[in-house]
């Protein structure tokens, strides 16, 4: 699943403007070289990092790591480790990057196998008084841009605009073929079909997983397609195939950029937060939490948001950013107010039996 997930990462919001940035010197892949790195980090002038790679890394690179080496001297080298090849690096003994840049769900999981180091919160200067949410700052790790799953729909299949869930599985008034996301790419959108079924955001969780399996029934009929890759709903609508469909945030902004009649409905958005993790044992900490408190600075959290659909952790960073770049993003003010942040905590402990009674349900 966390392989599927690097999917969303491909969509850049402007074509091209990142074409320079994969040539950064000290940018490329490192998949292990076996070099001593020694053990206290102090004086180290290379960080590894970990990310899931593609367009993701190049606006990283742009937005993070370049103008971070021009100012520490500290060359970034990414690599594009899955959490389970970091866990058995850990487990062994031989972490083998410094940092990690991956879901704070991950890092859930992380903190569960004793992989993960905590995070001392007094080292970063950027995040005092930043305004950081709370459920982005846990004890092993560090949000630093939110991504969201949302709806898209065609606005020339259906007669009026659907503002809901409730109006999506609504298919008498909104009436056409649906596309939904299947638990083989990612979470299950249980979410989705409690918001429909009348849950308010505030009170989603603990997810009534037998409420959600019901509703979920109801609309079974009308799905066409459950996506299993993250570029297909995209497709989906832009072959008219389906009139409304779940999706990852931007992957319908191409769609929409070549004058598609596709738009975005913000309201009931589940919001993930991506971070930064340190693995148990990684030798170079000092240039970790130096790249870390340097990425939480709200003009590096804007310059990113220019390149690449994540919203935010620092609310200042969005009085940087335009309001057309600003209707793209999860932690917008407008559209922070009508969505919800998963609850990975939750998902951790319920995701397996989750997923095993969707499969069931879907095969049925």
């Amino acid at each position: 699943m966390e392989a599927n997930r690097i999917g969303r990462r491909t969509v850049l919001r402007t074509a091209g403007a990142l074409a320079a940035a994969t040539a950064v010197t000290g940018c490329g892949t490192l998949m292990g070289t076996g070099e001593s790195r020694g053990s206290s980090g102090g004086g180290k002038k290379r960080l590894i990092v970990s990310n899931s790679g593609g367009a993701y890394n190049d606006a990283l690179t742009k937005a993070i790591y370049e103008p971070f080496t021009k100012e520490t001297g500290i060359t970034v080298t990414t690599v594009n480790y899955q959490s389970a090849q970091i866990i058995a690096q850990v487990k062994q003994g031989r972490p083998q990057v410094d940092l990690m840049d991956n879901s704070l769900l991950i890092f859930q999981k992380m903190v569960g196998q004793e992989c993960l180091e905590p995070i001392d919160h007094d080292r970063l200067k950027s995040l005092k008084g930043a305004g950081i949410a709370e459920h982005n700052l846990p004890e092993h790790a560090v949000g630093k841009n939110v991504w969201a799953s949302l709806m898209a729909y065609r606005t020339d299949s259906l007669k009026r605009v659907p503002k809901s869930w409730a109006d999506f599985w609504n298919t008498d008034a909104f009436s056409g073929p649906r596309s939904l996301q299947s638990a083989e790419v990612d979470l299950p959108e249980l979410e989705f079909a409690l918001l429909a079924d009348g849950v308010p955001l505030d009170k989603l969780y603990p997810l009534d997983v037998d409420r959600a399996f019901k509703a979920m029934s109801r609309i079974r009929g009308d799905v066409k397609k459950f996506w299993n890759t993250g570029a297909l709903p995209a497709v989906l609508l832009g072959r008219k195939e389906v009139v409304a469909t779940s999706l990852w945030g931007g992957r319908a902004d191409e769609l929409i950029k070549q004058g598609m009649p596709v738009a975005y409905q913000w309201n009931g958005a589940r919001r993930m937060t991506n971070g930064w993790g340190i693995p148990k044992g990684a030798d170079n900490t000092d240039a970790a939490y130096k790249l870390i408190d340097f990425s939480l600075r709200p003009e590096v959290q804007a310059a990113f948001a220019k390149l690449f659909p994540h919203g935010p952790v620092v609310p200042a960073a969005t009085k940087l950013l335009s309001d057309d770049v600003l209707a793209t993003l999860p932690t917008s003010p407008q559209n922070l107010k009508t969505g919800f942040d998963a609850d990975v905590a939750w998902w951790e402990k319920n995701r397996d039996a989750v997923t095993k009674r969707w499969q069931e349900w879907a095969d049925a």
